[in-house]
């Protein structure tokens, strides 16, 4: 898994980025538990799989796939913006843009 000591030491000297994962019972306690930030990221991949589609993105070439899944993004965004600035009661939700 993640939590060898050498692929730790990998990631931060050749990719200079840190590793942070939840604690081990038999290590000190560094990071503590993630138990609502995972619930939180999996729900942003949940609504991009989902309600966007983008495991149909229907792109043919890398160029594409980046082309069709930023459209997505976008219209996604300009759909929140637009729930904002009529005041709806649930700004992030794209039940009336979804047909």
């Amino acid at each position: 898994g993640f939590a060898g000591r050498e692929f730790e030491q990998f990631i931060t000297e050749n990719l200079g980025a840190t590793l942070i994962r939840p604690d081990r019972k038999d290590e000190k306690h560094r990071f503590g538990n993630f138990g609502g930030i995972r619930q939180w990221i999996e729900s942003v991949f949940d609504t991009l799989k989902g309600q966007l589609t983008l495991e149909q993105h229907g792109g043919r070439t890398l160029a594409g796939v980046y082309a069709r899944v930023a459209a997505r993004l976008f219209a996604l965004a300009a759909g929140i913006w637009h729930n904002w600035h009529i005041d709806a009661p649930r700004k992030r939700s794209l039940i009336a843009y979804d047909h």
